[in-house]
């Protein structure tokens, strides 16, 4: 089993009645291929970086799982399929980084500069 992330992003002139029923699907797809699902984290209505489809904004959901290769695809498949969906991504997330959970950095907080080295200059 491998970990994933899917990036989903629906048509914000569909209902959310709708995007949850796909989203199920969608997860369904995966369990049905021996996959287990994870989080699920609903972003909403977000502006989009470039127009798609003569829309201006998009419905972003992040969903994450684990699953086979052919699991992946076939989700890949049902995505591309699925009317309401404008764009999707899955990406296999390295053994490394799976099981992490996200840190988030305060809106002011400065990230550390350089690995700690000073110059002696």
């Amino acid at each position: 089993m491998r970990p994933y992330e899917t990036m989903i992003i629906f048509d914000p002139e569909v209902e959310e009645a709708a995007i949850q029923e796909s989203l199920d699907k969608a997860l369904e797809v995966v369990r049905t291929h021996g996959g287990t699902t994870g989080t699920v984290d609903r972003w909403g209505r977000r502006t989009l970086a470039y127009e798609m489809n003569h829309k201006r904004e998009g419905y972003y959901v992040v969903a994450e799982f684990t699953a086979e290769p052919k699991a992946s695809a076939e989700l890949d498949r049902f995505l591309v399929l699925a009317d309401e969906v404008m764009r999707h991504k899955i990406i296999r997330v390295p053994e490394k980084v799976a099981g992490r959970t996200r840190t988030r950095v305060p809106a002011g907080a400065r990230a550390p500069a350089g690995d700690g080295a000073r110059n002696a200059g």
